[in-house]
């Protein structure tokens, strides 16, 4: 089966659940009653091209009425939907943490594509010296008819500070006070110690705002407040939650949405995620027109356009095809002897192909990664130095890898070909692990490994199921793993080598670790990374990045792997088109932060 996307801390592992159907008929009751898609409904797809013209000319015909009104999702639900609690650990969708703002909304959306932030709740943010204020639009409000006021935002924020198990409780790292000057305006003030705003920035585009009116009961009755299964959510999105079972997550349009002056109404009346027993039956759906657009791993995703002729897209119509989000690491445990070493490290990382790993194990999802830890797109891009990337860095080098172990650190070959260190350290019997069923990142270390044999080091695979690499992982009982980092965001790319590199508030082995999972230490990161935090001009963070980014080569406390899509963006035109696309960049391809653009841009192919 193929990996779906995933955050590790939150491991979703549809194989593990045993929930979720195949193909079937979807949508019974109330308000969707009749949109049943099964798969003798549907016309058959025809010989379409790639034209974005779905339900014209050479394309497939859409589904018609009701059915033709809903917009069908796979990719993000997996199991039943027990909850949506948005502070709790397993949210169903769409309410999950940093899920699409179809029911709950945040102040401001982040754009993948430029890395800028794009008005929400909030018609504007303005930072002026260590205060960042938020102004909410004209007539923000609750889908119960309340207003949604600087009260809610503030109750909400500090909700975290009350519950330090909610998702974003370290927004209070980075500022020390939340406060409205008037009913629409909101001060937050970033903390002195830690001085980060894009931190702060990070959590006001991240968080979704909560109704205080109905929060302030559910907090009566819970101890931890995300236990609450918030079974009837009452967000400000142009969505409500209309049936769920363990089938389907359904949802209808809001009649009242406040936000129609500013954005419109959804083009879709409904939008229905059904839930599939895998990867497999979403994309048998997904080619048969029962699914819209889908967030799934799908492995060379092109042939249903180019050789099976369906009316599917990615972003772009050749590869890499997906926009990169992040950057998942072969994490190395710098507490293991031999891996103590940073010579050893970058001879592990001169010897891995790369080129492969892109073409093989991200389907030609990515193009090689790059020995930094920014991004070389997006809103990134203006902080990669290619220069020093290409002086300091690695590539595909097995000779280099040969002569590091050989002429820098004097390592000899065993009778087993594996080289030993001249005090007796074995470079290998180590094991490279990620969950079961991620098959991207299965293939990723798979290929680590033979590169690494092919050199003399003796490194083996294994694949428990996700719960236990995570322990692992976090405890540091491990001596390699293929894990995550912060991906693109408001805080990047200053979150991702905290994540890599700082070891403050990371503890020794034993205890859970959120990040620096391999515990590497260097004396000058702290400085450079507060620097970097705390830089208000381009020039200056940019050079302070560019010193971590040394560090980092120099050291390889971890090494990406590959670029990874923040979300796989892929749709059927069969239905609904123009959707954004390379050609068509009025959006990004997102479903979260600013990705809830396009839901009133789309349109019908038939009626």
């Amino acid at each position: 089966m193929s990996a779906p996307d995933r955050t590790p801390t939150s491991v979703p592992d549809p194989a593990a659940s045993g929930q979720g159907a195949s193909r079937r008929t979807f949508l019974t009751g109330s308000a969707v009653a009749g949109l049943g898609v099964a798969g003798t409904m549907l016309a058959g797809c025809g010989t379409g091209s790639n034209s974005g013209k779905g339900g014209g000319k050479g394309g497939s015909a859409g589904r018609q009425g009701k059915s033709g009104d809903t917009l069908f999702i796979a990719g993000f639900q997996w199991g039943n939907p027990s909850n949506f609690n948005p502070l709790g650990t397993s949210a169903a969708w769409p309410c999950g943490n940093g899920n699409w703002q179809l029911v709950y909304e945040t102040l401001m959306r982040f754009n993948l594509l430029d890395g800028s932030l794009q008005p929400g709740l909030a018609k504007s943010m303005e930072q002026k010296g260590d205060k960042i204020t938020v102004t909410l639009q004209k007539g923000t409000k609750w889908n119960d008819g309340k207003d949604l006021t600087a009260d809610d935002v503030v109750y909400t924020f500090e909700l975290a500070k009350k519950h330090p198990e909610v998702s974003y409780a370290t927004f209070w790292d980075y500022c020390s006070k939340v406060e409205k000057t008037d009913a629409s305006t909101i001060d937050f003030t970033i903390d002195s110690k830690t001085n980060n705003p894009g931190m702060v920035k990070g959590s006001i585009a991240g968080t979704y705002i909560l109704p205080q009116h109905i929060w302030t009961a559910k907090e009566a009755k819970n101890k931890s407040i995300g236990n609450d299964l918030n079974l009837n959510p009452v967000g400000s999105g142009p969505f409500k939650i209309d049936k769920f079972d363990q089938t389907q997550v359904a949802l209808a349009q809001v009649d009242n949405y406040w936000g129609k002056g500013i954005w419109g109404t959804p083009a879709p009346k409904y939008a229905v995620h059904p839930i599939y027993k895998d990867n497999s039956a979403g994309d048998v759906a997904f080619q048969s027109n029962e699914v819209d657009i889908s967030q799934q791993f799908t492995p060379q995703v092109w042939k249903m356009w180019e050789v099976q002729k369906k009316p599917i897209s990615t972003w772009y119509k050749k590869a890499p095809y997906h926009v990169p989000g992040g950057m998942p690491m072969l994490v190395m445990n710098t507490t293991k002897k031999g891996l103590d070493n940073p010579k050893v490290r970058r001879a592990l990382a001169y010897c891995i192909d790369y080129a492969r790993i892109a073409a093989t194990a991200m389907s030609s999802y990515s193009v090689p990664a790059n020995p930094s830890l920014i991004l070389p797109t997006g809103g990134e891009a203006k902080y990669f130095d290619k220069g020093a990337v290409d002086k300091t860095g690695w590539k595909h080098d097995p000779a280099e890898s040969k002569r590091i172990l050989e002429k820098e650190l004097g390592a000899k070959k065993g009778g087993d070909g594996i080289y030993v260190l001249p005090d007796g350290t074995k470079l290998g019997g180590w094991t490279a692990q990620c969950p079961t069923g991620w098959t991207d990142w299965q293939s990723a270390l798979r290929i680590v490994a033979d590169n690494a044999k092919a050199v003399g080091i003796g490194i083996s695979t294994k694949f428990p199921q996700a719960p236990q690499v995570t322990q692992s992982v976090q405890n540091g009982d491990f001596d390699l793993a293929c894990w995550g980092v912060a991906g693109v965001g408001p805080a990047a790319p200053w979150q991702r080598f905290r994540d890599v590199l700082d070891d403050r508030g990371v503890p020794a082995p034993g205890k859970n670790a959120f990040y620096n999972y391999g515990r590497f230490k260097d004396s000058s990161v702290q400085s450079l990374l507060d620097k970097a935090g705390s830089s208000t001009d381009d020039n200056s963070l940019k050079s302070a990045l560019g010193q971590l980014d040394e560090i980092f080569r120099q050291n390889a406390p971890m090494v990406p792997l590959m670029y990874r899509p923040l979300e796989f963006f892929e749709f059927n035109e069969a239905t609904w088109t123009n959707f954004p696309s390379a050609a068509n960049p009025y959006a990004p391809p997102m479903f979260q932060g600013d990705g809830i653009t396009w839901i009133f841009k789309i349109k019908r192919t038939t009626k």
